[in-house]
């Protein structure tokens, strides 16, 4: 537990992207969104760290330490939530998949088998908003950055880079190959809550063919194919 300047605290987990330890600052992140001490206004989670920021005015980092020592994360259970983003791979959608299979050495149906193969953990969201870092990829699909980002790419754009992935919910600049993209829109400022998934959740990509992108992106456009969350029994 370190001070973050006069009105923040920093909960360190750990220094590496574990899933275990994400889980127990989610966990917290949780708690303290249940049980919000007095003058805490932003809960900020991260892979192995959280945020806490407060008022000065209202209370102190000697008040919030102690309070943080009483309170227990085991209070509020895990609630993952399991969603599926439908992905066109490749050509338009994905410049940069050819790119990716050759430098990894794999054919594009590789990585396409590989990246859609599994479900991959929200560990948390940053960079625009509603943008989840997800992982952790197969050491197969370990990728380097682009050596130049992209000025923008089209909002719903699936990138990789190391071994994390993420779909960007805008239209963004972007410094991670892009081997895909999705017709559902994800981010609505006017939407409550503005994205559907959260960090703890978990996101598998689905391929799907330009047709049926082309028919989810007018389903989108119209207000319809909007992101859920799957049926807890289907897990």
């Amino acid at each position: 537990m370190l001070p973050a300047g006069d009105s923040a605290i920093l909960l360190e987990f750990g220094q590496e992207i574990d899933s275990e330890v994400n889980r127990r600052v989610q966990r917290l992140s949780d708690t303290l969104m249940k049980f919000l001490p007095r003058g805490v206004i932003g809960v900020v989670p991260a892979y192995a760290s959280l945020l806490l920021e407060y008022d000065p005015l209202v209370t102190s980092c000697d008040i919030l330490l102690r309070a943080l020592r009483e309170i227990l994360p085991d209070q509020v259970a895990d609630q993952e939530r399991h969603f599926r983003i439908p992905t066109c791979y490749g050509g338009g959608y994905g410049p940069d998949l050819d790119e990716v299979a050759r430098t990894l050495n794999l054919t594009v149906d590789d990585v396409v088998t590989r990246h859609s193969g599994q479900e991959f953990r929200i560990y948390c969201l940053g960079f625009s908003p509603g943008f989840p870092y997800c992982g952790i990829l197969p050491s197969a699909l370990d990728t380097p950055r682009r050596a130049a980002p992209r000025p923008t790419t089209p909002a719903g754009s699936v990138g990789i880079a190391g071994r994390q992935t993420g779909v960007y919910p805008s239209d963004t600049p972007v410094g991670w190959p892009v081997i895909g993209r999705t017709p559902i829109r994800l981010f609505d400022v006017h939407w409550d809550p503005p994205i559907a998934y959260r960090p703890g959740d978990y996101l598998r990509f689905v391929p799907i063919d330009a047709r049926e992108y082309e028919r989810l992106h007018e389903l989108s456009l119209a207000g319809g194919a909007r992101l859920e969350a799957e049926p807890d029994a289907a897990h």
